[in-house]
């Protein structure tokens, strides 16, 4: 790994992963693209670049000169993504549900100004609604108009987003809960990821894929023989390189009930939550796991699927493939030493691909991966 002002380079297999400070962003790209930038980053002239690059590889020079601009609009595109930000949204005087929430023997009070800002969080966690207490910890306040949600913890506003990107909020509103459980602040965590944890108590596996592929099913199965669940949707891994527990139950979708109602009776009559806009039903269940301090190395990362009728089929894949599949949905530091720590805790981490049919099957291969028999 390497380092320039504002960007960082490291190889992975046959390609670089380069990371933009300025816009957080990371990129995979073949050697001699990565060294272009690094080149243009350091204000070397075009011309000597595109020297260099004709020494190296057997294009003509006019084509030299065309890859040096196409690169270098590539660097100027980076720097010139920015966030636009929006007018905070006022405050209500009053707001119309209240709900109290006691997570590791802290208690938050999650005041929403209506019934639809506490539909984008509060199923989720209804499984922690205790009363109404006094000993409030910390205190949460969700508030929206027809264009934006804003957010505040402890009466200090921590953002707004527009309500097209909601899950922008949600994911912030995650963030800001799981630096409070755990006590650390937003620069002590490498990233969160939108995956599923279970664990044998001494490490831990992430599930990952696409939504309906079967990560949460699969995180059902799991906990029901034996592992523990440690985080489902919302994964959080800090700067010591550890699987943290985040209370959200486990969502469930109605495709699964046939499935799980055997195992989990209770879903029968949870309530159903239908959320229009991502076309999907689903209930939510607690999970087996009481203690939201525990946190785990993490021992592989596993795209795993569901598809009907098929053989288990387990295979590694390669880091490319898994990194470019991990980040798109994943919440990253901006800090440099904090990607650092992400491009080498990755790097190091093996990567599975498991497609299967059979419950019994997934358990066992999960079992196995765990004791380092597979």
């Amino acid at each position: 790994m390497y380092f320039d002002k504002y960007m960082t380079i490291k190889k992975l297999e046959n390609k670089q992963v380069i990371w933009f400070q300025d816009n957080n962003e990371y990129l995979v790209v073949e050697p001699l693209v990565a060294e272009t930038l690094s080149l243009l980053n350091k204000k070397i002239s075009k011309k000597e670049i595109v020297s260099q690059i004709t020494k190296q590889v057997n294009i003509p020079y006019q084509q030299a000169i065309y890859l040096v601009s196409d690169i270098e609009a590539l660097l100027i595109s980076s720097e010139n993504k920015n966030n636009k930000k929006l007018i905070p949204v006022t405050k209500p005087k009053t707001f119309e549900v209240v709900k109290y929430y006691n997570i590791n023997s802290l208690y938050f009070k999650v005041s929403y100004a209506s019934d639809a800002e506490a539909f984008l969080i509060h199923p989720k966690f209804a499984h922690l609604e205790v009363e109404n207490i006094t000993n409030i910890n910390h205190l949460f306040e969700v508030y929206s108009n027809d264009n934006a949600i804003s957010f505040s913890v402890d009466n200090t506003l921590i953002g707004t987003w527009n309500l097209k990107e909601v899950h922008y909020f949600q994911g912030k509103f995650s963030m800001e809960l799981v630096q409070k459980i755990h006590q650390k602040n937003e620069e002590e965590w490498i990233g969160t990821f939108h995956a599923s944890a279970v664990s044998n108590n001494d490490n831990s596996i992430l599930f990952l894929g696409d939504s309906g592929n079967g990560k949460s099913t699969s995180l059902a199965l799991l906990q029901a023989n034996g592992f523990t669940c440690l985080a489902d949707d919302f994964v959080p891994v800090d700067n010591s390189l550890n699987v943290h527990s985040f209370p959200s139950a486990i969502s469930i979708k109605k495709n699964s009930l046939e499935t799980l109602l055997p195992i989990y009776p209770e879903l029968k009559t949870s309530a159903e939550y239908h959320f229009k806009k991502l076309n999907k039903i689903v209930r939510y269940l607690p999970t087996n796991n009481y203690d939201y301090s525990l946190n785990l190395p993490c021992k592989a990362l596993i795209f795993i699927k569901y598809q009907k009728d098929s053989d288990l089929i387990i295979n590694k894949i390669s880091s490319i493939t898994a990194f470019e599949q991990l980040i798109p949905d994943s919440w990253l530091s901006p800090l440099p030493q904090n990607a650092e720590l992400f491009l080498d805790w990755f790097e190091k981490l093996p990567c599975y691909q498991l497609t299967y049919s059979n419950n019994e099957k997934m358990i066992s291969t999960v079992k196995k991966i765990f004791a380092d028999e597979l």
